[in-house]
């Protein structure tokens, strides 16, 4: 459902991301590991279109990024790294106001709003601002409207920085569940996600994919350890004296 073929992004000299190649199908769960700089971020962007590419090819659910972006977006749920919120609405409104914006009315917008709030367990707050919520709070209302329009693919961009270890576990479990129907990549650079929520994983070092498996192979890969296999195949950046 995500087929990724050589995907480069050159920043003047800077070359962020190397011809990367992957897939993500339906039912699968792809976590998108590597250090700070390593070029997650900005795969994600030209993923979901947000960014142009340097050269390569993107389809999602058989449609190419470059030539039918509006079709391939549609079939996306995109959830940014850091996702903008209207503070003054209500968790509600800005589901609404989101619903629309995806072409949503009546009941199908109603029934899409209700849905999104119960699956990201949000109907305590639902007729709260959003500017009085726990950043818990505010990252599931994110996620939330990623979910509207039940998108066949989710693009989750380190879909738990910042939470509290209750609010990690509780992402984790709500991404694994969700990756049974839909294909799901997500990024991170949280080791104990991989065995937590994924079905496969990659490590990316300098735009680069340096590993690739299932989380029982990166471990035996690593020794019995993932940190041991990140350690081993990214790169420390080291301060300058």
């Amino acid at each position: 459902m995500i087929e990724v073929t050589g995907l480069t992004k050159r920043f003047g000299s800077k070359v962020a991301v190397d011809d990367l190649s992957f897939s993500v199908n339906k039912g699968e769960v792809l976590g998108f590991l590597g250090p700070n700089g390593a070029g997650k971020s900005t795969t994600m962007r030209m993923v979901t279109g947000f960014l142009p590419v340097s050269a390569g090819k993107i389809k999602i659910c058989g449609i190419s990024m470059t030539g039918r972006p509006k079709a391939a977006k549609r079939k996306i749920g995109y959830l940014p790294e850091s996702a903008p919120l209207y503070k003054d609405m209500t968790v509600q409104g800005f589901l609404k106001f989101c619903a629309s914006l995806r072409g949503l009315g009546g009941s199908a917008r109603r029934q899409a709003v209700e849905k999104s709030i119960e699956t990201c367990f949000l109907e305590n707050v639902a007729r709260q601002s959003i500017g009085t919520l726990s950043k818990g709070y505010r990252h599931r209302t994110c996620l939330a409207q990623s979910l509207l329009h039940d998108p066949e693919v989710l693009v989750l961009d380190e879909p738990t920085d910042g939470l509290d270890p209750n609010q990690k576990l509780e992402v984790r479990k709500l991404i694994k569940n969700l990756g049974k129907e839909k294909a799901i990549l997500f990024s991170t650079h949280i080791l104990e996600e991989v065995t937590a929520a994924c079905t496969r994983a990659v490590i990316v070092d300098q735009g680069v994919i340096v590993a690739d498996g299932t989380p029982e192979q990166l471990t035996k890969e690593g020794g019995g350890s993932l940190y041991d296999l990140f350690h081993k195949v990214t790169t420390f950046e080291t301060p300058a004296a």
